[in-house]
Formats: structure tokens, sequence, C-alpha cells
């Protein structure tokens, strides 16, 4: 099994990571590690499983996050995320929201190491698979190093290799999922200092991650960055990411994204698929071009409505090419 490269990855985002989006993302990108939406391992026992875990092959590598309590369940979830050609695993133990506490799951679980070794102990004996943990540093008024150290120390003596640190704390019931994103402050320092204590970990470090400046100094100081929300409003940014932190250079224009992608969503319409399902995540795309408004009021009249004409895809070129200078700068006027 080939080495995942985990040196720039994007966060699994709710309603935000999913399979339309990663292809997206795979378009402009062919080096960052995807992530799936969090997968709820309950319902990979009981539900659809091609519907939560299909996916296209073209959209590798990407990891499946998996959220649960149960490890039973959850080792065995790993198992069948092998199965589907996943390339990693995944435990979800930052996720706030008072449902996902409710369920017992995601960053409540941050209480119970000795819960969370146990679960990830039986994912590692289930998979030949990379099994990695995404947390935070803390939660509520839990946030000293020494918590956090104690913490990452526990579960690495199940096995695991790879630490994704969410630098900010939880709040626990107190704060919105979008406030846990916002009023929290990052801590970096905390996420340096593990690299420190931990050397032989990886430590990826997330949280408020928006350019690639910020990617290069993070990599200074360790193993890998994740982005979230400034790659789902920006998409682009990662053709900014693949020139300078992979060295690669041949990157596909906007144009050229768009081309392939009318393609996808054709193919898909006729699986059943709705044509605002994969164009809502394309809004971003011209983000910071001049014109851009006028892509984002184009889709979102007729491309992120529910009942989407598919014949009306074709007619997306026709607003990209506005701009006679698109092929050089990539502007819609």
């Amino acid at each position: 099994m080939s080495k995942i490269n985990r040196l720039v990855s994007v966060a699994p985002m709710m309603d935000c990571t999913d399979r339309h989006e990663r292809y997206f993302l795979r378009l402009i990108s062919k080096n960052v590690l995807l992530y799936t939406e969090m997968v709820v391992s309950e319902a990979i026992d009981r539900g659809d499983k091609d519907r939560l875990l299909s996916f296209d092959l073209r959209e590798k590598p990407v990891a499946l996050q998996l959220g649960g309590s149960t490890p039973r369940l959850l080792a065995n979830s790993a198992k069948i995320g092998e199965d589907y050609g996943y390339d990693e695993i995944n435990l979800n133990l930052g996720c706030p929201s008072k449902k996902v506490q409710k369920n017992k799951f995601g960053a409540c679980l941050i209480k119970e190491p000795n819960l969370v070794a146990d679960c990830l102990s039986e994912m590692i004996n289930s998979t030949s698979l990379p099994v990695t943990v995404k947390t935070r540093i803390g939660y509520d008024d839990v946030e000293d190093y020494e918590h956090l150290y104690n913490f990452i120390h526990t579960l690495k003596d199940t096995g695991v290799k790879t630490f994704i640190i969410h630098a900010r704390k939880a709040m626990l019931g107190k704060f919105t999922p979008k406030q846990n994103l916002n009023i929290p402050p990052l801590k970096y320092d905390y996420v340096y200092k593990l690299k420190q204590d931990f050397k032989d970990l990886e430590i990826v470090i997330n949280g408020g991650v928006t350019s690639v400046e910020e990617v290069k100094y993070h990599l200074e100081r360790v193993d890998g960055a994740m982005i979230g929300r400034s790659v789902y409003h920006s998409p682009y940014l990662l053709a900014d990411i693949e020139k300078e932190i992979f060295n690669n250079q041949n990157i596909k224009d906007r144009e050229e994204i768009v081309e392939d992608l009318i393609d996808y969503v054709k193919a898909e319409v006729k699986k059943g698929t709705r044509v605002n399902q994969v164009m809502r995540h394309t809004l971003g795309l011209f983000h910071g071009q001049t014109g851009s408004s006028h892509w984002k009021r184009y889709l979102s009249e007729n491309m992120c409505v529910r009942d989407a004409d598919v014949k009306k895809i074709d007619h997306i070129m026709d607003k990209v090419r506005l701009s006679p200078k698109l092929h050089s700068s990539g502007r819609i006027d």
C-alpha cells in the first residue's frame, strides 16, 4: 500500500464534501487528499450502503470519515469502507453539534479517551487501511495543553499514527456549529507543540487556514495542513496549492473545468441525479474574478434550483465565454 500524501487536504464538511463536490475539486487538484462528509456507523450498519458510500474512483485519493462510538459498528464500517475502495478511515472527534452529542459521537468523545481507544483498536484490527483521528484541542473549560497531550498519548497507543488537529476547542451545547468554527480562539501553538512532543506521529493542522502562504507557514512546523471553508467558497484556491505546494504546473483553467463538469452533470442526470446537486458546489469557481457575480447569478437562477433543466447546462459556456480575455485571465465580464 502506497503512503498517503497528507501534505494538503480538504476537510470533511457536512452538506459540502459529498461525491459531487469531491469530483469537482479533483478536476482542479490531483494531489490534495479529499474527505467524505461524516458518515455515521449506525447508518452504514442499517441503511443503503451504496447510497452512503459509493463514489467515483476518479475522486481518489479519498478518506472516509466515520462518526460513532460503538467499537463493533465502527470496525464493521471501516471494513466496509475498505471494500468500497477508500484510501483511509478517519474517526470524527471534532463535530460539536447537539445532534451529534445526543448520539454520542464527535467532539463529546474527547471526554472519554478510553472508549475512543477501544473504538480505534477495533477499527485498526478490522482493516488494512490507515485509521486516523480528527479532533479538537479540548472542550468547554478543558483546554490546557496537558489534557490534549494525555489524550493524544492514550490514542497513539492503539497504533494510530496520524492526527488531524482542529486548533480550537469545542463548546459543547453552548455554541452552534457555525459559532464553534469562529468564536473559540485558534491555538496553533498547541498543534506545533504536539509535533515537537510526538515526533513519530504525523500531525496535520486544521482551522482558519485560508491561503497558500498560511499553508506554507504551517508546513514548516507540522506535517500537513487541512483547509475547509476557504476551499468550498473559493475552490480554485486548489490550483495555487497545486502549483506552489506540489510543484504541479499542469493545471486546468476554469473554462476547462466547466467543460469537464458539463459532461459529468449530463452523465449523472441519466443516473437520477438532479442538476442542482452538482452545480451548487461550483458557485465559487470564479471567486475573485471580474464579473464573478454573473456566474453566481446564472447558476443561482438556472442551475441551483431543484427543478433545473439539464438542457440549460450547455448555456453555461456562453456565460463563461462572454469575455474575450477569458482564455488568459479566467474573467467573466
